[in-house]
């Protein structure tokens, strides 16, 4: 099993329970409210031909389509992507959820106005072959914006059932982002990809949210981030 399949694997199990947390009724119009507002920054006005990479189960997806835009989200994970599917089904003009690979997906050049993500960069594998291959996506002008963490910087201990099993030594020496202390590290995967004007905004919304709210479990309230770079 590759250190790709093991992730697979992890994010299937995972799928029902991360979803139920997404979906809690109680925050579910905040957060609504709050990555509507995110992601309208994030990108040009629209409607904008958007590819979602790593889409887990559509959050980011479904709040794109419903700013106007043309969604196609990807994932590797079966278990994910039959949640983002029910969930585009619902949607008038929702996303297109289709199976692809985060790092290499398989789009003509030039196919996308943006590319997106949402808490993906960490559990990337050669997250610079990743971004060079989202470049080469854009069409001239286009956005790459992405959202993350620096969810682990002292290794990844996360007490969540079966984590370990899954993201073992071998996962995490694919991973370079995952112990990332800083979020500049991200940053500078994306200009060294050759995107212009990369810029980092702290989300101060979602901490707010996070702090009122509570956060998964396992995880520590922290500060994520907005990165968006140009083509």
């Amino acid at each position: 099993m590759t250190a790709q399949d093991r992730i697979n694997a992890y994010w299937t199990g995972r799928a029902p329970s991360y979803d139920e947390y997404v979906q809690r009724p109680e925050r579910f119009a905040a957060d609504q409210q709050a990555w509507s507002a995110i992601w309208e920054r994030a990108l040009p006005p629209g409607p904008l031909d958007v590819l979602d990479v790593g889409t887990g189960t559509g959050q980011a997806a479904m709040v794109l389509a419903g700013l106007g835009h043309r969604v196609t989200g990807i994932d590797l994970s079966e278990g994910m992507l039959e949640q983002a599917r029910r969930h585009a089904a619902a949607l008038d003009n929702g996303p297109v959820i289709r199976h692809g690979d985060a790092v290499s997906p398989a789009f003509p050049a030039a196919s996308f106005d943006a590319v997106t993500s949402r808490y993906v960069m960490w559990t990337l594998r050669e997250p610079e072959i990743a971004a060079a291959n989202w470049v080469r996506l854009l069409r001239p002008g286009g956005t790459v914006a992405v959202v993350d963490s620096t969810w682990f910087p002292n290794g990844l201990d996360n007490a969540s059932e079966h984590f370990a099993d899954f993201y073992d030594s071998q996962v995490q020496a694919a991973l370079p982002l995952a112990t990332a202390a800083s979020i500049e590290q991200t940053a500078a995967v994306l200009e060294q990809a050759g995107l212009k004007d990369v810029t980092v905004t702290p989300l101060r919304s979602i901490y707010e949210l996070d702090r009122q709210f509570g956060v998964a479990p396992n995880h520590e309230h922290q500060l994520q981030f907005l990165i968006t770079g140009r083509s």
